[in-house]
This record gives structure tokens, sequence and C-alpha cells, in this order.
């Protein structure tokens, strides 16, 4: 049995390097491991696309549970669950075919060729089955599967604000209650400097909270405000009359009022990759904690005017800080055999004369030093490394509120902010 030299040619060529492409016969046995080879090739090749960026060990399929949320099912299937939109297969003729609903079933599809995630299709014609129980009520289902934990975000999603110092400064303020209280709440009357002219009835109290600096250039970036009360308008003056409708916490001599605000809380989230030039730094935590955790809702110095917008991922990383090198501040000829807790330089390291002191020195000193010593602080910078993920979920013009999403070691205020680098 022989094999045509074109028959070689014909399989290796798309694929073999150059120097198997030379012309001339083609042995049984070369062929063979040429005919193999391609085999293979395309083999992984299929294999490799259908994988795609799915973690390895994904379910194959998966059911939908109350409770869960997009970001969970998706570190199911991903190494970065804000890619979920990239293997997402939305199933047509279905209403809300990007939602995800408690009961649904996912599936991991390979017919297109790449690993495609859609809901697996009910034979009820497209309707949910629901198994009713006596006394239990399933008005959950019809919800569909949030992104992020809502219940971690609510008490932030309408407050606290983000205020301006010229809105502080300008805002009337509450000054007394009758009979000279000192606080006040539902169903109160409240006194409130300088309401001449409105245009509705309806009012909030906000109480003045730490200012937001920028810690690279020290700018105001803004104040964050806590809503103390909601109130109705009784009689427009100076001092106007107003009364606590809502209270959320007793209201003070100084809060600010201002015209109540109809903003609907965002409560639906695409997470998508920050831009690639955008970085900003943690500012503050806003549950008091030292330590950021998952979970944890952090202000960033980074807000509209920079580009940021809901659903933008970050990653955070920690590092950057210069650290004094301890070998080289002991210069190179350190011998640390020799040294030992007796010797000054172990504890002070080396100092040298490097100038005169400009001033006499202390009258009281005990000795007249004139000249200047230094120590040397060669430094390094250290490494970033990442240390979790946050999801922006509201955004100000200078300012944005974020969830920490995935946290793998604690985080302080502080760190860097930064688009997740790609695989």
């Amino acid at each position: 049995m022989t094999i045509d030299t074109s028959v070689c040619h014909a399989v290796h060529a798309p694929t073999a390097a150059p120097l198997l492409r030379r012309r001339g016969p083609c042995s049984r046995r070369t062929g063979l491991a040429l005919l193999l080879l391609s085999l293979l090739s395309l083999l992984f090749g299929a294999a490799s696309a259908a994988d795609g960026p799915l973690r390895d060990g994904h379910p194959e399929t998966y059911v939908v549970q109350p409770g869960d949320t997009l970001w969970e099912i998706a570190e199911q299937y991903l190494h970065e669950p804000w890619r979920w939109r990239e293997v997402w297969q939305a199933n047509p003729g279905v209403g809300n075919p990007n939602r995800i609903y408690p009961g649904d079933v996912l599936v991991v599809d390979y017919s297109s060729g790449n690993a495609r995630i859609r809901r697996a299709e009910r034979a009820s014609g497209g309707m949910r089955t629901v198994k009713l129980s006596p006394r239990v009520r399933v008005s959950d289902l019809d919800r569909e599967i949030p992104a992020i934990p809502l219940n971690a975000v609510a008490p932030f999603l309408s407050r606290p604000v983000i205020t301006d110092a010229t809105e502080i400064d300008a805002a009337p303020y509450v000054v007394g209650f009758p009979e000279e209280q000192l606080i006040g709440g539902i169903g109160n009357t409240v006194f409130v400097r300088s309401i001449l002219s409105a245009s509705d009835d309806r009012w909030e109290v906000l109480r003045p909270g730490p200012a937001y600096r920028d810690p690279d250039t020290n700018e105001l970036l803004g104040f964050e405000a806590a809503s103390v009360a909601t109130a109705r308008l009784e009689r427009l003056g100076d001092p106007a009359t107003l009364v606590i409708t809502r209270s959320y916490m007793e209201v003070g001599i100084g809060d600010r009022v201002r015209p109540a605000r109809d903003e609907e809380p965002i409560r639906s989230f695409f997470p998508v990759p920050a831009p690639a030039s955008l970085r900003g730094k943690i500012m503050a935590v806003l549950n008091g904690v030292t330590q950021i955790g998952q979970y944890d809702v952090v202000a960033l110095n980074r807000g509209a005017r920079d580009g940021v917008a809901v659903g933008h991922v970050f990653d955070i990383y920690s590092g950057g800080e210069l650290r004094r090198d301890p070998v080289r501040t002991r210069r190179t000829d350190w011998n640390w055999r020799n040294e030992s807790p007796a010797d000054t330089s172990f504890w002070f390291g080396d100092w040298e004369l490097d100038g005169w002191v400009e001033n006499k020195p202390d009258p009281n000193a005990p000795l007249p030093l004139h000249r200047r010593a230094s120590r040397g602080w060669d430094q390094y910078i250290v490494p970033d490394s990442r240390s979790g993920t946050l999801m922006v979920f509201r955004v100000f013009p200078k300012v944005s509120f974020a969830l920490v999403m995935f946290a793998n070691r604690p985080m302080f205020v502080g760190e860097i902010v930064a688009p997740p680098r790609t695989p």
C-alpha cells in the first residue's frame, strides 16, 4: 500500500509548518502521523472554541432559586462574572428575554461552536410551571433575579445623597420647634428659616455629614447628607412652618431642608467593565467600619463628570506605597553575621553627616552641635495586587457609590480602583 504525496499535501498544507510542506515522496508512517495530527488539531480546536471563557467544572444545567443574584449565578460559570452578557443567549420570542426568574433552568448550549448559556425551553408554551401548596405565597416567583443583592444597597439607593457646598449653605434650615423642643418626630411642627415661595408642599430634611475630598488633589467633591425626614409645608415665611410626615431619625436644629425630589431608585443593573482609562480611589466606607469586605458600600472619588456610570465594574488594588529598603539602608557592606542587637546600627541604621545646621542650636542643648546628620532612606514601591472587585450602583456628579462584590483580603480607604484586566 502506498500513499500519494498529493494526499499528504492536501491534509497538512493548511496547518503544518513550512518545514513539513516540502515536496517529495511521503512515507506511509509520515502520512498517517500527519493525518492523526490534523485530526487532533481539529478536535482540540473545536473543544477550545466550545469552552470559551467558561470556568472549569461549571454546571451544565442550573435551576434558578429565589434569592439568587445574577452575579452569583455568573460566578458559577465565569471567572469574570461581569462578562455574563458575552455568553448569555437571550431566548427569542419570550417576554423580557434577558431577564432570569426563579424556576428557570439554565443550560449550556454548544450548538454554535462556542459555549452559550440560555434558558431551557418549556413544554407549556413558555409559561412557568408553579406548584401551588396551601398557605405558601408564590408571588416572588414573578420577580426577576437581580444582578446584585439589593438588600445590601437598598439603604443607599435613595439616601444618603451627595450635595455641594453651595447647596448646603444656601438651603433653608430648621431653627426651632414649638414650646422650645430640641428634637422632633412624626406629627411635630418645625420652624424653618426663609421659605418665601414654593411650587410644592413636599419637602425633605437632610443632615449635613462628612465632606468628601479628592485624596490626590484635595478638591472638595461634596458633602454626604443623611436623609432625616420628609415634611409638609404648612405656611410660608421666615420662619416657615412645616409638619413632619415621615421620620428616619429625630429632626434637630440645624438640619437642612429642600424640596422633595422624585428620584426613582435604579434596581436593574447591567455590569460592564469601566472604561480602560478610568482610575480612582476609595474615599470612604459608608457603614462606618475600618476594614472593607464583601458587600460593603464604598464611596469613590469619581463620578458622572469623569465618565462613571451605573453598572461599571472596577477591580480594587492594594500596593503602590513607598517602603524602606532595609538592605540598602544599611549599605551594601552590611554584615548580617556579625551585627547584633548590641550594635547601635542594628536599631538606628547608618547615619551620615550631610551638611551644617543654618541656625545656632538651642542654648539648652547639652552639646553645641552644628553639623547635620541624616539617615539613608533607600525605598521601593510595593507592587500592586488585586484585592477585590466592586460595582457602581449610584452616581453623583463628582462621587459614586459602589458595592464590593468580591474580596480576597481586607481592604482599606485609599486603595486604588481600576478597570478589570483582561485575561
